[in-house]
């Protein structure tokens, strides 16, 4: 289980997230609202350790992760899907899944096969370059990548933005998988509320860096989150 103790994090003199906490448990998905710029990024950037917290503890299955670097932190289980993909372009699928080898021991260096069972079109792909696949494409294989790495918990940031419908509807089904077959956990950063509610165990609602509600996903409720959101 993640479980993050009053966090502070400023950029500058910009302060983006003060004294939050949360949690996310392992075969659950946290589904984390907001608005543009109320420190959804950055919250997921402070959990991977790709931007250092003021104050406040990350602790992650008991162990204090606060200060560890974001390759450890990989190495411990966690993997993080990016909001624009960020994948390799001049790469190919295949290699853009290797990088994901980084993080793993010498004797697990491979791609499960169950990764192309999830994502067809990047097994009839592999051999194309990264930058020729459509953006719904690439979103597949930027989680692909991430699960190369054997995670434990996945933080997929925004992973519905510019995608057709059909993806979506795929990357809900992947994401179903993994909480429910092989018990990974995810936060997902989201602002499509049909989405989130759809897949939420839990969620939290982010107002100007700040917690301003949370709850079980069940209890989601559009019009109340909406006008909090809106604010």
């Amino acid at each position: 289980m993640l479980k993050i103790e009053n966090i502070n994090l400023s950029y500058g003199e910009s302060h983006i997230i003060f004294n939050m906490s949360l949690e996310a448990k392992l075969g659950n998905v946290t589904t984390i609202l907001g608005r543009n710029g109320v420190g959804k990024t950055s919250l997921l950037k402070a959990i991977m350790g790709l931007e250092q917290v003021q104050s406040g503890t990350v602790l992650w299955n008991n162990n204090d992760i606060t200060n560890s670097t974001p390759a450890y932190r990989a190495r411990s289980g966690l993997a993080y899907v990016p909001q624009g993909r960020e994948i390799f372009a001049l790469l190919t699928v295949e290699e853009n899944l290797k990088t994901g080898f980084s993080v793993l021991p010498k004797g697990e260096k491979r791609i499960a096969s169950y990764i192309y069972d999830l994502f067809p079109v990047l097994k009839d792909m592999k051999h194309r370059r990264g930058g020729d696949l459509s953006g719904g494409q690439q979103q597949q294989l930027a989680i692909a990548r991430a699960l190369v790495m054997k995670p434990k918990l996945l933080l997929l940031d925004e992973p519905t933005e510019g995608i057709q419908p059909s993806i979506i509807k795929q990357i809900a089904e992947v994401i179903r998988y993994l909480v429910q077959s092989e018990k990974i956990g995810v936060i997902l950063v989201e602002q499509y509320f049909d989405f989130a509610q759809e897949l939420a165990d839990t969620f939290y609602a982010i107002i100007k860096g700040k917690i301003a509600l949370s709850g079980k996903g069940k209890d989601m409720n559009k019009d109340d989150l909406q006008r909090l959101l809106t604010v």
